[in-house]
């Protein structure tokens, strides 16, 4: 037998041994775990104490996995960072009285109109505009309805087109903002602010915002924001104002009044339209 053949003997009978000792060990750790399972059964089953305990390590374990591995899919509920209402009676004289009579006069509970009165005062110090007259824009363009749309598409508290406007959305979370009554309220007071700049006068900036400018007639809208706006500076100074709930339209109801671009006697709602989104557009 040569020295190669010797080798190759040797190799074959370690071999076999190994695979010997190793169905030896697994034959016996086999058997050993099945006795470990079984004496584990026997222990559950008598102690259902521990039964519970385990189901409920195990759950937590899987629970845990389940996160690591995905996320955390069941995060509990906190209070959100943004204030969505405040009571009216926190606010400043001024202000409270201005909320809770557009609240009894358009019936809207008055914790949500409280934020948006505070939030129209903000603005209208910034952009040195009457904060009523804010207010008063929203009253007559969506009875503060912060989900209204008009046919021609404007959106939200102060009918903002929005797809003209896109610009303005666009660090504020994009085109679905406009439904957010703060956002849409800060959008649209930027728009009138730029409005009555471009026209030299609230009457005028007021028929920019409605797409009107270029029309003999505005339907009467700017007469009816100013009158609101003066009927709300009254209730501002304390002064007495009629609150009386405004009369319901039988043709449209407040979810699809056209606020912006609004027709006008003697125009088409399709005309009033393009001149609404070109007005808009040059902004």
């Amino acid at each position: 037998m040569t020295a190669t053949e010797k080798w190759a003997t040797a190799t074959r009978t370690f071999a076999a041994h190994v695979a010997t000792g190793f169905l030896k060990i697994t034959h016996n750790g086999f058997a050993l775990l099945g006795l470990a399972m079984a004496f584990a059964v026997i222990t559950i089953t008598a102690r259902p104490d521990l039964r519970q305990a385990g189901e409920v390590q195990l759950v937590e374990w899987l629970q845990n996995r389940q996160e690591a591995l995905l996320g955390q899919t069941d995060e509990p509920l906190e209070p959100s960072d943004r204030t969505l209402a405040m009571n009216p009676q926190e606010l400043p004289r001024e202000q409270a009285r201005v909320a809770f009579w557009l609240s009894k006069k358009y019936r809207v509970a008055p914790e949500p109109l409280g934020l948006l009165v505070a939030e129209a005062y903000e603005l209208g110090t910034r952009a040195k505009l009457d904060p009523t007259l804010i207010l008063a824009v929203m009253a007559i363009e969506s009875r503060f309805n912060p989900f209204a749309q008009s046919p021609v598409g404007a959106q939200g508290l102060m009918q903002v087109m929005t797809r003209v406007h896109t610009d303005k959305y666009e660090n504020v979370g994009g085109s679905l903002a406009a439904f957010d009554p703060v956002t849409n309220l800060r959008v649209g007071v930027k728009v009138l602010q730029e409005c009555i700049a471009r026209a030299g006068s609230i009457e005028g900036g007021l028929r920019y915002y409605v797409g009107a400018a270029n029309l003999t007639d505005d339907g009467g809208y700017a007469a009816k924001v100013l009158a609101e706006h003066f009927r709300l500076s009254q209730v501002a100074n304390g002064r007495r104002a009629p609150a009386a709930p405004p009369t319901l339209s039988t043709q449209a109801p407040a979810m699809t009044l056209p606020a912006v671009a609004a027709p006008s006697q003697g125009a088409s709602s399709t005309s009033v339209e393009k001149v609404a989104m070109l007005s808009a557009s040059n902004l």
